[in-house]
């Protein structure tokens, strides 16, 4: 008899593809992870130096994207899903992209927080298509699209001193 029982993703890649269960919080998973990120990046920067800050983002968000890859893809493979929702450690990826350069304040960082959704959702092109790539580089990879559309946002409303410095 053939047994149809998936195995289970481990839990490091459990715990890192949920970003420690945030995006087991219903409703909006995505929406929960990317709030948990701009919460901590929050928190994160009361102890970094703002010259520290875009640094810290940037190694942050590549950390986020190579250890999120191969846990979404175990975590994908566990559940027999392409993109399962609870996987939001591609949220936390593109919403730390989307911070990047940018000063900390509460204005930026609500409106960071609503442009990253708003392209997460709507997936402008090319985004969209990468989505098709295998695995956990299509589930992280065009988050990581939608957070340089949510960063170029951010830093055109800067250059124009819509938004606070």
């Amino acid at each position: 008899m053939e047994s149809h029982v998936r195995p289970h993703a481990p839990l490091w890649a459990t715990l890192t593809a949920t970003f420690f269960g945030t995006g087991l919080l219903r409703p909006a998973p995505g929406s929960w992870g990317s709030a948990a990120t701009v919460v901590l990046w929050w928190l994160l920067t009361r102890w970094l130096a703002p010259g520290m800050q875009p640094a810290a983002a940037m190694l942050l968000a590549a950390l986020a994207v190579g250890v999120g890859i191969p846990a979404a893809t175990q975590v994908a493979r566990a559940t027999g899903l392409k993109d399962p929702q609870f996987v939001v450690i591609d949220e936390v990826a593109g919403q730390l992209i989307t911070l990047v350069l940018i000063p900390v304040s509460w204005k930026s960082l609500l409106l960071g927080f609503i442009l990253f959704r708003g392209f997460d959702i709507v997936k402008l092109p090319p985004v969209r298509s990468l989505e098709r790539l295998p695995e956990g580089t299509g589930i992280v990879i065009d988050d990581v699209g939608a957070g340089l559309y949510a960063l170029a946002v951010m830093h055109i409303l800067l250059h124009f001193g819509l938004l606070p410095r």
